[in-house]
């Protein structure tokens, strides 16, 4: 299983940004989605999960509000639209998947990961 994630770069704050993550080798409807983000000298940390149909969601309090995390299982690609952007969002942001129904938060429980994609918010 592939992901490549796109869609980082420099914005100010306030400023929105639209992040995808498009999955390879293997059924994209049968994956739980989630986003991380790691900062510098910081530990990745939870973002956002979708459910295997885009159903069901669930948000870092940090981001509940101005992060909306979607998906297109005809396109095998899960989105992170993020709206109002402030500078402490700045880090290298990461797609993860893995099977099953729940909405994981862990990364420990993702199988497989793409290689991140940087998003710098100015002030």
């Amino acid at each position: 299983v592939q992901l490549q994630a796109s869609g980082g770069g420099l914005v100010q704050a306030g400023g929105s940004l639209k992040l995808s993550c498009v999955v390879s080798g293997r059924t994209f409807s049968n994956f739980v989605m989630g986003w991380f983000r790691q900062a510098p000298g910081k530990e990745r940390e939870f973002v956002a999960a979708i459910g295997r149909n885009g159903g069901s969601t669930f948000y870092a309090d940090s981001v509940k509000g101005r992060f909306t995390i979607s998906r297109d299982n005809s396109k095998n690609t899960v989105y992170l639209q993020m709206n109002n952007l402030k500078p402490e969002d700045t880090a290298v942001y990461y797609c993860a998947a893995r099977g099953g129904v729940i909405l994981y938060t862990v990364q420990n429980d993702y199988e497989y990961w793409g290689q991140g994609t940087l998003v710098t918010v100015s002030s």
